[in-house]
């Protein structure tokens, strides 16, 4: 059923299944990756988180078969004054841009913004643009990351994902670029919360920790929302359920002592 599928859009396939020739493994993965490429087929592998099963063939599937960087047409983005489309080619040689797509807290390093560059190269130590607020940060280390573990890098290339210290006015979904050469790539969109409920510290000497922990927290989620009632003085958070804020509670507990 595989080479049935495969043969529909594959020639060389095609060609040795008519021919009754010996098709390899090599020759289905050339013809999945093409195919996945084209939008012809979707890999479909089981697994599951628990005990860790399935996890690497997952990840030798996003080797085998998922585009690289330079697989892809240019990334389109606005001017952030003018509005114009602006394309950026999957290359070290372009103007820098890159887009923030995750903010955490580290108890040792502190904010670390994750961000993965679609073109050009940037350096440790050298400013870049935020589009949103058309202000430069400069960005003070740039780290590899391996789970719990970080490996600082001298700096970060098309397609590299990484995490940079230093960028403290930088939110999620924000585009860094080149300051000569703007670019706002496109906005990242999340849902609004669903269920809203009043928090309080323990003691009125916890009040500004659980402030600057719930601030921590918002900033790492943009689904995760903080306000203070006006007319009860409540502090009220919003969340996309029950479950969503119940780990963020125990998270500021744990984390934010």
């Amino acid at each position: 059923e595989l080479i049935d599928v495969l043969s529909e859009f594959d020639e060389n396939i095609l060609e040795k299944f008519v021919s009754e020739e010996e098709i390899t493994v090599t020759d289905l993965r050339s013809a999945v990756r093409t195919g996945t490429l084209a939008g012809h087929c979707v890999p479909i592998l089981t697994g599951t988180a628990f005990k860790n099963k399935g996890v690497q063939p997952l990840l030798d599937a996003v080797v085998d078969y998922l585009p690289s960087p330079i697989d892809l047409p240019p990334v389109e983005g606005v001017h952030p004054r003018t509005g114009d489309t602006v394309e950026r080619d999957a290359d070290d040689s372009a103007p820098f841009a890159a887009l923030a797509f995750k903010i955490m807290t580290d108890p040792h390093v502190g904010k670390l913004t994750y961000f993965r560059a679609y073109s050009g190269i940037l350096e440790k130590g050298s400013a870049v643009m935020n589009s949103r607020t058309e202000n430069k940060e400069r960005i003070g280390r740039i780290l590899e990351m391996h789970a719990n573990d970080r490996e600082d890098r001298d700096d970060v290339r098309t397609g590299d994902i990484v995490a940079g210290i230093g960028l403290k006015n930088t939110r999620t979904g924000d585009t860094l670029c080149a300051p000569d050469h703007p670019i706002v790539l496109e906005q990242l969109e999340f849902p609004r919360p669903v269920i809203h409920v009043a928090v309080e510290p323990r003691s009125k000497a916890d009040q500004d920790k659980m402030g600057r922990a719930l601030g921590a927290l918002a900033e790492e989620d943009p689904t995760f929302t903080v306000r203070g009632d006006e007319e009860t003085g409540q502090t009220i958070i919003g969340g996309m359920g029950e479950l969503h804020l119940e780990v963020l509670v125990d998270r500021m507990l744990r984390e934010f002592r």
